[in-house]
């Protein structure tokens, strides 16, 4: 089977062994289109493999990023690079959540000591879903919305529990606890976005739907941060990787993006996608020893190192990523297959990039509430200009390691010098 140059190498990878099984009679494919009227364009493919009598299943039209999504066999894919308006065809690749007393440690708590707490702040965890922990419902209610891109059920659950880990990171206030385990910002708000299924995985297009969910839904629900605790190998530049590319529409519209970095280090080059995506915050993982002070903190083994694929510096900084407690989600996947990391009968211990990258949204939530005003380019640049270096290379450490104390204390005197003015 001859490549085609409007086929990716993952894709054309795909057809090859689709064609040579006995089993497997389609692949999943993403494909863009050119210009804005996607809809159309898909419309008039659509027409053109039914006349040739080909064989698709249409899943989804990714209004986000122009593109539409379905099964095809591979023979379709000669009609589909034939048809002009197709501007590339992507292979609908799987991601998997990253899983391998972190907010003191990054100085979340002398911020907290100061009145702010993510208040009024809206961060979305695009994930396993959240279950309904008393530390995110008690005394109030904070999961303020839910969205299931899975299963399509209506109220707020967690079959895996990984994503109710990652909100806890964010926001949980210690209820259950009596504060001892709380995460960065206690005060904001949390909407729940399942994308990935029971065992910690989904495909690009179901979480790009939901990226696009949130982006539709951002001035409702005043969300202001999205957390991404999730990836696959980056086989693509960004710019050919669709998850890339809805992410990078996402903070082009004013969201705030964390992202893991990945769980493949110490191998130069291992940055997940859509990790390698530039205008994403890009977090690695520490080990803080389980210590305040950041001179005995080590980036983890683990943690993947840059650069991103096509030549990025990334990550763009580090956190603590190492046995990190937070909330557990009673009999969920984890719950029931690793009954050793329970730490009491609410929390629940697990290490991973996948909640660095959380205590790096709910870092961000601590400087919007401080000034509403900031960009997420502003507020990338504080969090990196602020970091702490550990004196690694920048392909392990990035700008080095979150450091809240100072970032903290430029977002309040930045909000002094911007005060009167408009956005």
């Amino acid at each position: 089977m001859k490549k085609h140059h409007k086929v990716s190498a993952s894709l054309h990878r795909a057809a090859c062994r689709c064609r040579s099984s006995a089993k497997q009679r389609t692949v999943r494919v993403i494909v863009r289109f050119t210009g804005a009227a996607s809809k159309r364009h898909a419309s008039s493919l659509k027409r053109k493999l039914d006349q040739g009598n080909h064989h698709f299943k249409e899943k989804a039209h990714l209004q986000l990023i122009g593109s539409w999504a379905a099964h095809v066999s591979p023979a379709c894919l000669k009609t589909i690079c034939s048809h002009r308006s197709v501007a590339k065809i992507m292979l609908d690749r799987k991601n998997r959540i990253n899983l391998n007393v972190a907010t003191p440690a990054v100085g979340a708590a002398s911020v907290r000591s100061r009145g702010t707490n993510g208040r009024g702040v809206t961060v979305a965890v695009l994930d396993t879903g959240v279950a309904p922990h008393p530390d995110l419902t008690k005394p109030n209610n904070r999961i303020i919305a839910f969205k299931d891109f899975v299963n399509n059920r209506t109220k707020p659950y967690d079959d895996n529990g990984h994503g109710t880990h990652v909100s806890g990171d964010v926001a949980g206030n210690g209820y259950s606890s009596k504060g001892k385990y709380r995460g960065t910002a206690p005060g904001a708000r949390i909407v729940g976005v399942k994308v990935l299924d029971q065992q910690g995985s989904g495909y690009d297009s179901t979480i790009i739907k939901g990226i696009e969910w949130c982006v539709k839904n951002r001035k409702r629900l005043g969300i202001r941060i999205l957390n991404l605790s999730l990836g696959k190998q980056a086989l693509e530049n960004y710019s050919n990787d669709p998850l890339c590319q809805a992410v990078s529409k996402a903070v082009r519209s004013g969201l705030v993006v964390t992202v893991s970095a990945g769980n493949d280090g110490p191998a130069k080059g291992s940055i997940d996608s859509p990790g390698i995506t530039p205008l994403a915050i890009t977090v690695g993982a520490t080990n803080d020893r389980n210590t305040i002070r950041e001179s005995d903190d080590q980036i983890a083994d683990f943690s993947s190192r840059g650069p991103a694929k096509g030549g990025g510096v990334k990550p763009d900084l580090v956190a603590p990523g190492t046995n990190i407690i937070s909330l557990r989600a009673d009999s969920s996947e984890l719950d029931r297959t690793l009954p050793g990391n329970r730490v009491g009968k609410r929390y629940f211990r697990l290490s991973g990039t996948s909640f660095s990258s959380p205590i790096t949204a709910g870092s961000a939530a601590l400087l919007l509430q401080q000034n509403s005003r900031l960009t997420p380019s502003q507020i990338k640049r504080l969090l990196q200009r602020n970091a702490y270096s550990l004196k690694q290379s920048v392909r392990a450490q990035g700008a080095g390691e979150l450091n809240m104390r100072f970032a903290a204390s430029k977002a309040r005197s930045r909000n002094q010098s911007t005060k009167g003015k408009t956005r």
